[in-house]
């Protein structure tokens, strides 16, 4: 018989990270919600304490090579990082997805170096979460005329050969943690430009830009819905002078879009991760009203058929079922992650299944409440709130349909828009 079970090893992770979740998130996230951007530095070295403690997080698709040597006889097992850290990111969020955001250590822009950096670039930037100092990363993609459509990406970047330095010149917008990483720590962000605008995205690659890099200033920061704790900014590149080496991938441009698909395989890891954050969003939602719902002696008639069930149970019903439906899509796109395989479609769909859960279970959730739920008096109304940007960022709902259209059916992106 198949087995669905948690391995011993992350329901222990999974027992550590919710007591963190807890304690040291649920008792302020009304707090850190209330005022946006100014999670106190202190509270971010703590956490940055607590999660080296537990071995720290990263999305990072390679770590940093380990001074502990394996037995060569023992046989290896497979790898669990990603399942790992999927446990992990969906208990942060369920403490606060905006905090979650705020823990310091490797994201989207470790993601990118470990997916596409060379073995120097990783052991010198990824080595950078394990010091005692926090340190953030983030990724800036995203343009005033260049959302979902990367191929409309207009940042550019030139090589100057008298110097061998790369030169960056453009505007990126609703960059994740952008602050944190430029200027609140030594941290870095992984920026995409093209090479050649011509070229379309056979020119497109990733560059690494350093904190207190002259010339790479944040603008802006944004006031939002929700993850109201973390910051997203504005970053404005202006004559900003990078090393050859702070490029990721081969600086010559194919006919092939090689080099864009290298920098695009960075969404195959960080997809299921964000799916994981969403349905930490959703399982809040859900053992709220659990509880509620138990305090007013309600129960759950499981078993029974729909017909003889009320309204509340067959939604209630319907809302745990989708939430597992999503849970073991993600559960597949990490393992695949782990064992090496390719989950460009299953990353995907869990990307795509768990955003609309989070969002359909949060909403349902205030429904079933009420006026407790749409009050300030509990949590659910940030839930709610929180878990919209799951279906956007990381590539919207409808992109990532498009992309499991395109795995599909076998088509090109240029066949199927």
């Amino acid at each position: 018989m198949i087995s669905f079970e948690m391995p011993k090893p992350l329901v222990q992770t999974r027992t550590v990270v919710k007591t963190v979740a807890e304690n040291m998130m649920r008792p302020v996230s009304r707090e850190m919600d209330e005022n946006e951007h100014e999670i106190p530095w202190a509270y971010i070295q703590f956490m940055h304490t607590a999660m080296k403690a537990l071995g720290g997080s990263s999305m990072a698709a390679d770590d940093p090579p380990k001074k502990k040597e394996q037995d060569p006889k023992k046989e290896k097992r497979p790898s669990i990082n990603y399942q790992r850290l999927m446990v992990m990111v969906e208990m942060l969020s369920w403490g606060d997805a905006g905090i979650y955001l705020c823990t310091p250590g490797g994201m989207l822009g470790a993601a990118a170096v470990g997916a596409a950096g060379t073995p120097e670039q990783k052991k010198r930037f990824l080595s950078l979460f394990q010091g005692k100092e926090p340190v953030f990363d983030a990724m800036a993609m995203t343009e005033p005329e260049a959302g979902s459509d990367t191929s409309a990406i207009r940042a550019t970047a030139v090589l100057d050969e008298k110097t061998n330095e790369w030169i960056l010149n453009g505007e990126k917008i609703f960059v994740t943690a952008g602050h944190k990483a430029l200027v609140d720590s030594k941290g870095f962000i992984v920026v995409w430009a093209s090479l050649d605008l011509e070229a379309g995205r056979a020119g497109i690659r990733s560059f690494i830009i350093e904190a207190d890099t002259p010339g790479c200033k944040v603008t802006k920061m944004e006031e939002k819905l929700g993850i109201r704790a973390s910051d997203t900014v504005s970053i404005v590149m202006q004559d900003c002078r990078l090393p050859f080496d702070n490029i990721l991938g081969s600086p010559t441009i194919e006919k092939s879009t090689k080099g864009y698909k290298g920098a695009m395989a960075t969404f195959d890891a960080t997809r299921p991760i964000v799916a994981a954050s969403a349905l930490g969003v959703a399982r809040a939602a859900l053992e709220f009203v659990h509880e509620k719902l138990a305090e007013e002696n309600i129960t759950i008639r499981y078993g029974l058929p729909r017909q003889k069930m009320t309204n509340l149970e067959r939604e209630v019903i319907d809302m745990e079922t989708q939430l597992r439906a999503a849970w073991l899509l993600t559960v597949k796109a990490l393992w695949m992650a782990d064992n090496k395989k390719s989950n460009a479609l299953i990353a995907s769909m869990s990307k795509v299944k768990a955003g609309k859960v989070a969002t359909i279970i949060t909403q349902k959730a205030v429904e079933i409440m009420g006026p407790v739920g749409y009050s300030q008096e509990y949590l659910l109304e940030k839930w709610f709130r929180d878990a919209k940007i799951n279906d956007i960022f990381e590539g919207t709902g409808q992109i990532n349909l498009l992309v499991v259209a395109r795995n599909i059916l076998g088509y090109r992106g240029s066949q199927l828009r």
